[in-house]
C-alpha cells in the first residue's frame, strides 16, 4: 500500500499597510497560494503585534509607512519579542534610510510594490526558511550605498574559506541571487545555498545584506 501524501506546511502570514485598497487584494490574492494562509490583515504596527501575539505566525508582510507604529519600528519589536517570526518588507520606498533602516531592524526581505505576485511569495517562502530575498532595485541601492560607506581599508575574510565560497560570497557582493549564482557557476541552487550557509556560519554573517557589506568591505566586489 502506498504512502499516503504529505501536504506541505502552510505558512502563516500577516500582511500589513495601512491602505485597505491594498491590504485587502494583496490578502486575497496571497490566500490564492496552496502553501500560505493569512491569518490576519493589519492598518498599522499596533495591529500586526496584537496578531501577532494572537498567533502563531510565520512572515508579516510589512508596509513601512503606516500610523501609529510604522514598519521599522514594529520590525525592531518583532525581533525582540517574537525571534521566529519573519519580515518581508513591501513598499513603494526604496530610498537609503528606508531599506537600511528596515534591514538593519531585521526584516529578512524588501520588496517594492512593483513586485508581482510571484515574488512576494517566493520572498516568504524563503523568508520562512531563514533567506532573504531583496528587490533588484534595493539591491542596487544597497550595493551603491556600501560601496560609497565601504573603508578605505580592505576587511579581512576568515581564511579557512574554500575557493568556492569565496566565489560564491564575490557573486554575492555583486548582488546576484541564489538562481544567477547558480546559473554562472554552473550547479544547483541546492549547492548555492549550502556554500552560503557555510560560509556565513565560517564570517559570522547574520543575512544577505549583511553579507553584501562584508564582501564589498573586503574587496570581493
Amino acid at each position: 500500500m502506498s504512502e499516503p501524501t504529505q501536504e506541505p506546511q502552510r505558512l502563516r502570514v500577516v500582511v500589513a499597510d495601512d491602505q485597505a485598497a491594498v491590504r485587502e487584494p494583496l490578502a486575497a490574492v496571497l490566500g490564492l497560494s496552496e502553501d500560505i494562509d493569512v491569518v490576519a490583515a493589519a492598518a498599522d504596527g499596533s495591529e500586526v503585534l496584537t496578531a501577532v501575539a494572537a498567533g502563531p505566525v510565520d512572515v508579516v508582510l510589512m508596509d513601512l509607512r503606516m500610523p501609529v507604529m510604522d514598519g521599522i519600528e514594529t520590525t525592531r519589536r518583532l525581533g525582540e519579542d517574537y525571534p521566529d517570526v519573519a519580515v518581508v518588507v513591501l513598499t513603494t520606498f526604496a530610498d537609503d534610510d528606508s531599506i537600511l533602516g528596515a534591514l538593519g531592524a531585521g526584516a529578512r526581505g524588501y520588496l517594492t510594490k512593483n513586485a508581482g505576485r510571484q515574488d512576494i511569495t517566493r520572498a516568504i517562502r524563503a523568508a520562512a526558511a531563514g533567506q532573504s530575498v531583496l528587490d533588484r532595485e534595493v539591491q542596487d541601492r544597497l550595493l551603491a550605498t556600501v560601496r560609497t560607506k565601504a573603508p578605505e581599508q580592505k576587511q579581512t575574510l576568515p581564511g579557512n574559506l574554500t575557493p568556492r565560497e569565496r566565489e560564491v560570497f564575490t557573486l554575492i557582493g555583486q548582488g546576484l541571487p541564489n538562481r544567477g549564482i547558480a546559473e554562472k557557476l554552473f550547479v544547483s541552487e541546492a549547492t548555492v545555498k549550502t556554500h552560503i550557509n557555510n560560509l556565513f556560519a565560517k564570517a559570522g554573517i547574520r543575512d544577505r545584506a549583511d553579507a553584501v557589506r562584508r564582501a564589498i568591505e573586503a574587496g570581493l566586489a
